[in-house]
């Protein structure tokens, strides 16, 4: 955060102060320094989300539950060109909500759920970065993407600049 002392000088000087866009969000000071989650509704996912919360729990942080939303290439469904992306409507992202809303094993721990849309493993470092995350916890990729693409979570540990911990 930026210290408003400068703008206050500048004030009383009679200036127009040089105030400039923070570059970073102001978020809730509970979920500074907290653990990041990447969550689907997988199973998976909900092994890494039951064990970031016994670590936010362990750590009295926050918990950040990420939730990336669906972008698949254009040219899967138009035969196109270009690689252009489609945003698909996700309401899994409400679901998930609702029932994290009415999860017991979230008792107790302050909790976020954050939407995010576009690549997975970007989005994830960037609310980690957002929120200057302790940790990413993910849940490993099993399938045909995962192989064809890579897993998210060893694209995520190669590039991230902070602790992620993968559950299988």
């Amino acid at each position: 955060m930026k210290s408003r002392q400068p703008a206050q000088a500048a004030a009383r000087a009679g200036r127009t102060p040089d105030l400039q866009p923070e570059t970073v969000r102001a978020c809730d000071p509970v979920f500074q320094h907290g653990v990041v989650v990447g969550f689907d509704g997988s199973l998976s996912s909900e092994r890494a989300l039951a064990y970031a919360v016994g670590m936010a729990r362990r750590s009295n942080c926050g918990l950040v539950i990420v939730h990336v939303a669906n972008r698949l290439p254009a040219t899967v469904w138009a035969g196109c060109e270009p690689p252009v992306f489609v945003d698909l409507p996700d309401h899994r992202t409400e679901v998930l909500g609702l029932e994290l809303a009415c999860a017991d094993f979230l008792a107790g721990v302050p909790w976020i759920l954050v939407e995010r849309g576009g690549d997975i493993c970007h989005e994830i470092e960037e609310v980690g970065k957002e929120y200057a995350a302790d940790a990413i916890v993910v849940g490993t990729t099993h399938g045909l993407l995962g192989k064809l693409f890579g897993s998210v979570s060893g694209r995520l540990a190669r590039r991230a600049n902070r602790p992620v911990i993968v559950i299988p």
